[in-house]
C-alpha cells in the first residue's frame, strides 16, 4: 500500500548538561491510513540518531514543551493528527499559554473550557482604528492594557476610547501627544491606557453618532454596600456611576436595592430630561430621568425608578436587548420579536413614512414591527434602522435620502425590507446618514461593506457615497467582531470567543427569494436561485446609466452584489478601475434607438 505523506512539526528546546546542547524535533508519520499515526522523536545530535516514540516522553513534559508556540501553531499542530489533536487541545497546555499571555491573570473565568477560551480572548483581543482625515489612512492598532481579559465592547467618546474586558473591568484609553522615532511631537489616538473602575456590568454614553455630545459615561456596576443599623456584614447592589470622559472623574452615583439586578443600559432624550433604561435580568425595563446639565454640581437628591410602558403593557413579555438613539429606542424580545418607541413626530415619519399613528402625547406606547423570522440584533442610526433575523438575512427601513439602506436606490422605505445580495453579516452598524456591515468571506476572510454618503471619507474608497452595500478599502482583523464609526474615525473591535457560535439557521427552501415554481414535468426548478432573472435586472440597470462612467459605477456596485469570492470581487473591482482610469473621465452620450 503507498504511504501517505510525512507530517513535520519541529520543536526546539536547549538542554545545558556538560555544557552541551541537544535539539528534538517531532515528527509526525502516518504509514497507512488503516493503521493511525505514527508517532516518532528523533534526537538530532551530532554523532547519533536513536529514533524512539513520542508517547514514551511523560505528557507533561510534551504539554510543557508545546505550551511555548504560538497560539496559531498550536492550533496548527493539533490538526496534524489524533494524538497532538488530544495534547494541543488539553487544558494544561491552554493553562501554560494563558499565564503566558496574561502573567496576571488570576481567575481562567467560565465556561466549559475556561482556559482555551481565556487565551484566546487574550490572543486576539484588539482595538483598531482608521482616521478618515490626514495623509495616513491606514489601519492603527491601539495601546493593549495588559490587565485586560479580552475585549467585550468599546465605545469612543469626544477625546478618549473605553473598553470593558470579560472580568468587568473598564479600561480608559487616552488620547495624548508623543515623541515618534524621528523625534517628532505628534498627536496619537489611544496610546494611555489607565483602570475607570472595575464590577462594571455595561456602560453608555449620549447615544448621538456624534462624539462631540459625548461628556459623561454612564457605568452600571456592582458594588459591595454596608448592611444596615443592626444588620452584619454587607451586599452587593447595583449601581450607576457617571464620569466625565475627558478626565475620568467620577460626579455622580446612584445605588439601587439589592433586589434589583440589571444587566444593560441606554440613555435617550435630550441632555436636560435624560433617561436612563435600565434592563434587569428578568427582561424588564425601568427607566430614571436625570438632568444633564447639573451633574456637576455637588448635591444629592433622589430620582424615581419606574417601570417602563413596554412592560407593563406587555408585561408577558421577557425583553433581551435594546438600543437607542436620541428620540427612539427599539427592544428585541427573547422570542425575536422588535417593539419600537419613536419620540418625535420628523423620525416617525422618516422610519414609518406616515404619522397616522403617532400620538404626540404617549411617545412610551410600542410599536410591532412585522417580520418574517426571529431578530437575532438590530443597529438603530438616526432615522433608519437595521435588523439581521436567524437566517442572517439583513432588513432594512426607514430614510433612504443617501442610499443608506443599501437597496439600490433613495426611496425611503416604511417598512422592514431585504437586502437580498447581502446575508450572515457579523456585525451591523447604522449611522447618521450611512451604513457599515461586517461579514466573512468564503475562504474565512473579513471584509466590510458600506453603503449612504461618503463625504468626510466615512466610506473609504468611495467618496461620492453608494446605494449599495460596496466593499470599503479597509483592512480588515482576521477577529473582528463589532465595529464603529465616527465623524473622524472608523474603530473595529478583535476578539475570539470559542463559546459564541453562530446562530444562524439554514432558510428554508420554501422560502428562498427568487426561486421559481418547479416544473411538473421536472422534479427540480429550472434556476434554483433566480440567476437569470437577477442578471436581467441588473442589466437593465446598467443601461439606464446615461454615460459610461455612470455604468462603470453601476457595475461596480453589482460585483458586490454578485455571490462571488472576495478574490473575484477584488479582480473585477481592480479591473473596472483600470477602465475607469483609461476612460480619462470623457462621458459619452447614451446611444440611440438605432443603435
Amino acid at each position: 500500500m503507498k504511504n501517505s505523506p510525512v507530517f513535520l512539526y519541529r520543536v526546539s528546546t536547549k538542554r545545558t548538561s556538560s555544557g552541551k546542547t541537544s535539539y528534538y524535533s517531532l515528527k509526525v508519520k502516518r504509514s497507512c491510513p488503516s493503521c493511525g499515526p505514527e508517532l516518532e522523536v528523533e534526537e538530532e545530535k551530532k554523532g547519533r540518531g536513536n529514533p524512539i516514540s513520542v508517547q514514551l516522553f511523560p505528557p507533561e513534559l510534551v504539554e510543557h514543551i508545546i505550551s511555548f508556540l504560538p497560539v496559531r501553531d498550536v492550533v496548527a499542530l493539533g490538526q496534524t493528527c489524533h494524538y497532538f489533536h488530544e495534547v494541543c487541545d488539553a487544558e494544561g497546555v491552554w493553562r501554560r499559554i494563558c499565564r503566558r499571555l496574561s502573567p496576571r491573570l488570576r481567575e481562567q473565568g467560565s465556561g466549559v473550557r475556561p482556559w482555551k477560551r481565556a487565551a484566546i480572548l487574550n490572543y486576539t483581543k484588539g482595538l483598531y482604528f482608521q482616521a478618515f482625515g490626514g495623509r495616513r489612512r491606514c489601519l492603527s492598532k491601539s495601546v493593549a492594557p495588559l490587565l485586560a481579559h479580552g475585549y467585550r465592547r468599546f465605545l469612543p467618546t469626544k477625546d478618549h476610547v473605553f473598553i470593558l474586558d470579560y472580568s468587568g473591568t473598564l479600561f480608559f484609553l487616552k488620547n495624548a501627544l508623543v515623541s515618534s522615532t524621528l523625534g517628532q511631537i505628534q498627536w496619537k489616538r489611544a496610546c494611555r491606557y489607565v483602570v475607570l473602575c472595575r464590577g462594571a456590568k455595561d456602560f453608555a454614553s449620549d447615544p448621538r453618532c456624534d462624539t462631540v455630545y459625548r461628556k459623561y459615561l454612564y457605568v452600571l456596576a456592582t458594588r459591595e454596600q454596608l448592611g444596615v443599623a443592626g444588620a452584619t456584614g454587607s451586599r452587593a447592589c447595583d449601581c450607576v456611576e457617571v464620569y466625565l470622559q475627558s478626565s475620568g472623574q467620577r460626579v455622580f452615583k446612584m445605588t439601587f436595592h439589592h433586589s434589583m439586578s440589571f444587566k444593560q443600559i441606554v440613555l435617550v432624550g435630550q441632555e436636560t430630561q435624560r433617561a436612563l433604561l435600565l434592563l434587569t435580568e428578568e427582561g424588564k425595563i425601568y427607566f430614571l430621568v436625570v438632568n444633564e446639565t447639573q451633574l456637576d454640581q455637588p448635591r444629592s437628591y433622589t430620582v424615581q425608578l419606574v417601570l417602563r410602558k413596554v412592560s407593563c403593557c406587555l408585561p408577558h413579555l421577557r425583553v433581551a436587548c435594546m438600543a437607542s438613539n436620541q428620540s427612539s429606542t427599539l427592544y428585541i424580545t427573547d422570542q425575536g420579536g422588535v417593539y419600537f418607541e419613536v419620540h418625535t413626530p420628523g423620525v416617525y415619519r422618516d422610519l414609518f413614512g406616515t404619522l397616522q399613528a403617532f400620538d404626540p402625547l404617549d411617545h412610551q406606547m410600542p410599536l410591532a414591527l412585522s417580520l418574517p423570522a426571529k431578530v437575532l440584533f438590530c443597529a438603530l442610526g438616526y432615522n433608519h434602522l437595521g435588523l439581521v433575523d436567524e437566517f442572517g438575512r439583513i432588513f432594512m427601513q426607514g430614510n433612504n435620502r443617501y442610499g443608506q439602506l443599501g437597496t439600490g436606490d433613495k426611496m425611503d422605505r416604511g417598512e422592514p425590507t431585504q437586502v437580498h445580495y447581502l446575508q450572515r453579516p457579523i456585525a451591523l452598524w447604522c449611522g447618521l446618514n450611512h451604513s457599515l456591515v461586517l461579514s466573512q468571506t468564503s475562504d474565512f476572510r473579513k471584509e466590510l461593506l458600506g453603503c449612504g454618503c461618503g463625504a468626510g471619507g466615512r466610506l473609504p474608497g468611495w467618496p461620492k457615497g453608494s446605494a449599495s452595500f460596496v466593499k470599503l478599502h479597509v483592512k480588515v482583523p482576521l477577529c473582528a467582531c463589532s465595529l464603529c464609526s465616527t465623524r473622524e474615525c472608523l474603530y473595529m473591535l478583535s476578539s475570539h470567543d470559542i463559546e459564541h457560535h453562530p446562530a444562524y439557521r439554514d432558510l428554508p427552501a420554501s422560502k428562498v427569494v427568487g426561486t421559481p415554481e418547479p416544473n411538473p414535468g421536472s422534479g427540480e426548478p429550472q434556476d434554483p436561485g433566480g440567476t437569470a432573472w437577477a442578471c436581467e435586472e441588473y442589466l437593465s440597470q446598467i443601461h439606464s446609466c446615461p454615460t459610461l462612467l455612470d455604468r462603470m459605477e453601476k457595475m461596480k456596485e453589482i460585483v458586490g452584489w454578485m455571490p462571488l469570492m472576495a478574490a473575484q470581487k477584488d479582480f473585477f473591482w481592480e479591473a473596472l478601475d483600470m477602465l475607469q482610469r483609461a476612460a480619462g473621465g470623457v462621458d459619452q452620450a447614451p446611444p440611440t434607438p438605432e443603435s
